[in-house]
């Protein structure tokens, strides 16, 4: 495609597309190709200039080859990305907030009195209209006062003052209403589905892991425990325990079984089912959470409840205090003055702009907060409890060693019989165990009859009739009662003791070890720390392995207090412990384990690489790559009761003084009422500036 370099410096360029305005899906459609360029590290398009500014690494040729090459027609982007794009709504409501400043000021110019007084009763009916539908509610709220200022400028013939109070309630209404729509729209498009691959269920009736857009309407697909499901469904096949929460806001699984019908991005937590796919764009999924999240009050938090409440009380007060100045003083003019300044719609306003600009905040930050209360909780908390692998360990695990005690199969052999098992199921550690038999390039295909999932112990199964387990060793060892063959018990006994160990048994004998480094995040330490610092009293541990692990990892990071050989009921038993004591707990995990403590937790957070269920149970997820993320959503949670603190006092302050001096008649109605809704706009713009990005 041709286009023209307007500006270039050193790893940076904006670009021309040779065309007068690009619509908006072509917009997402060129940021989207230029974005997914392993050189791009920042892109943005312009749709009403057809400019792009483009940020990179590296070669700069590579950059200009993309963007010769790029036709909208030829660009494979998903449905999804063009259907969730949030860049339509900005434009609208910039449009809508340019529109009504040019009209409120233009028809002061073009308009004659007459046909500006009649505009101006006009609007006044829908203010005063639900002033009395408040009234008849029996409520004195802001409606009420809103509708009651309007009302006494236009009794004095004020429509001046009647005209402004109206436009800058609507600029209010409109700012609120944008920045909801947007916060929504950023949430839903956040926690939606992004599932890559699935287990395609062939006319041979075995499974293959598979592209999920290689995925067709009528498939079968295979959805085990702990797993999202991919798409749309009927259950054809399987019994399972469905968290649909993401969907309903009800974390209580519902069970579904042949027949059921079963909904994209809900997570099985207990069974297996094979569903028929309905749907495969999972377009849906979108517009289900947007609807879930606008009915629910999950976006509000406690601190957006009390202003709203209170800017309700303060209503009583202003009316009496407005009436109670013309008895004294038989002014209307100072009377007014105070009518027209009330706290109430600044408070409504500005506190729910804060919240919302914090979740956009934690955003930049590969950090997905699905509601303000979290925020708010984030900032309260004052004890952390971390799960130890993949948490504070690396999230990529690698195997160092397969020590084999079977004399009829090599140590390929036992490495392979374990990723055909490890592969059902979302944890770091299965997940290094496939990968260090793909890179010796050992095929690990179906060899198994259904296999079962024992959370935090481990997997069983049958292979040849013969009965096979890998997991921890109270599993192996306790629960199946395996035993080490006759004379390799010396080798057992000098395992490596500073490795994470699975142990796979077949017929209730061992057959091999297999030892998996999982090395320490080299911030963990340190985070911990700034956590210690940000206002974190109290760090905790908790992991299923040996004493001697945990012990050594817990001195290297710096806990109070660490918990060994765990299970998850243990993990949520002691979060419930804590809370019982005043304490407020932040749960951070990853795996399928970690869930029950997730939801106990009065924040649950979960890495985002982890199991699909910790992901969807999880108040808020983030990124695996840095656990200093942790440490900036505590900052951003901080910042935010700071930054409505602050608001709070200036709206206070503020408001009090522009009373005072129109009780004192040094400011006439107007100009207060100007006053007042001015530095509410102010306050709320400052409030959302990353919001408007």
């Amino acid at each position: 495609m041709k286009f023209t370099i307007k500006h270039e410096s050193r790893g940076r360029m904006r670009v021309h597309m040779e065309q007068y305005r690009m619509t908006y899906e072509q917009a997402d459609t060129l940021l989207y190709v230029i974005h997914n360029h392993r050189n791009v590290t920042f892109v943005k398009v312009y749709d009403r200039t057809a400019d792009a500014v483009i940020e990179y690494v590296g070669d700069r040729e590579q950059i200009i080859e993309l963007l010769r090459h790029f036709h909208y027609e030829s660009a494979n982007v998903p449905q999804t990305v063009i259907k969730t794009s949030g860049r339509e709504l900005n434009n609208s409501y910039q449009e809508k907030l340019i529109g009504s400043v040019v009209w409120h000021y233009s028809k002061k110019l073009l308009l004659p009195w007459p046909i500006r007084t009649a505009l101006t009763v006009g609007r006044s009916i829908k203010y005063i209209g639900i002033g009395l539908k408040c009234l008849l509610q029996r409520k004195i709220e802001v409606p009420v006062l809103d509708a009651t200022a309007i009302t006494v400028s236009l009794v004095t013939k004020d429509f001046s003052t009647a005209s402004s109070i109206m436009f800058l309630l609507g600029i209010g209404e409109l700012l609120e209403e944008w920045t909801h729509k947007k916060s929504v729209d950023d949430l839903a498009r956040s926690m939606s589905l992004n599932v890559s691959k699935v287990w395609l269920r062939t006319p041979e009736n075995q499974e293959i892991l598979v592209e999920s857009s290689k995925i067709e309407k009528g498939d079968k697909v295979v959805v085990h425990m702990g797993n999202v499901i991919p798409f749309d469904g009927e259950v054809l096949d399987g019994d399972a325990m469905v968290n649909q929460a993401s969907l309903t806001g009800e974390s209580v699984p519902v069970q579904r079984t042949v027949g059921n019908t079963v909904f994209a991005g809900t997570v099985v937590e207990e069974g297996e089912i094979t569903i028929r796919v309905k749907e495969v764009e999972g377009n849906n999924r979108f517009d289900q959470i947007v609807t879930m999240i606008e009915e629910s009050e999950k976006l509000k938090s406690e601190l957006e409840g009390k202003a709203e409440h209170y800017a309700d009380k303060l209503v009583p007060w202003t009316l009496g205090a407005t009436g109670l100045t013309y008895l004294l003083t038989r002014n209307v003019t100072k009377a007014m003055s105070i009518l027209m300044v009330d706290f109430c719609c600044a408070l409504k306003l500005a506190m729910p702009i804060s919240v919302l600009s914090a979740i956009r905040e934690a955003s930049l930050y590969n950090v997905t907060v699905k509601g303000g209360k979290f925020l708010e909780a984030v900032a309260e908390a004052d004890t952390i409890v971390f799960d130890k692998t993949g948490t504070l360990t690396k999230a990529h695990p690698t195997v160092v060693d397969v020590v084999n005690f079977n004399d009829e199969y090599s140590s390929d052999d036992m490495l392979r019989v374990a990723a055909c098992l490890e592969e059902h199921f979302p944890h770091s550690m299965a997940k290094a165990v496939v990968d260090a038999a793909s890179k010796k390039g050992l095929s690990h295909e179906e060899m198994h009859t259904k296999v079962e999932y024992i959370v935090a112990h481990g997997i069983a199964t049958s292979i040849n009739g013969k009965r096979t387990v890998i997991g921890s060793y109270h599993f192996v060892f306790e629960d199946e009662k395996c035993v080490v063959p006759a004379g390799k018990e010396p080798m057992f006994e000098s395992l490596p003791l500073y490795y994470s160990h699975l142990y796979l048994a077949v017929e209730g004998k061992l057959s091999a070890v297999i030892c998996i480094e999982d090395p320490l995040r080299d911030e963990a330490a340190a985070v911990v720390t700034s956590l210690k610092k940000a206002g974190i009293s109290k760090v905790v541990m908790m992991t299923g392995d040996s004493e001697r692990t945990a012990s050594v990892i817990a001195k290297k990071v710096g806990v109070d207090e660490y918990y060994a050989e765990v299970l998850p009921e243990d993990k949520a038993a002691f979060v419930e412990r804590e809370k019982a004591k005043g304490r407020k707990v932040i749960m951070i995990g990853d795996g399928i384990n970690d869930s029950p403590a997730l939801s106990a937790a009065n924040v649950g957070i979960a890495i985002s690489d982890g199991a699909e269920i910790a992901r969807e149970i999880a108040d808020i997820t983030v990124g695996s790559d840095d656990l200093y993320q942790i440490v900036t959503l505590k900052y951003i949670s901080n910042a935010l009761m700071k930054r409505i603190k602050s608001n709070y006092r200036k709206i206070v302050g503020f408001n009090s003084g522009l009373i005072a001096l129109g009780v004192a008649g040094v400011l006439p109605p107007t100009t207060t009422a100007l006053l007042h809704n001015g530095s509410t706009i102010l306050i709320s713009v400052n409030s959302m500036k990353n919001l408007l990005e």
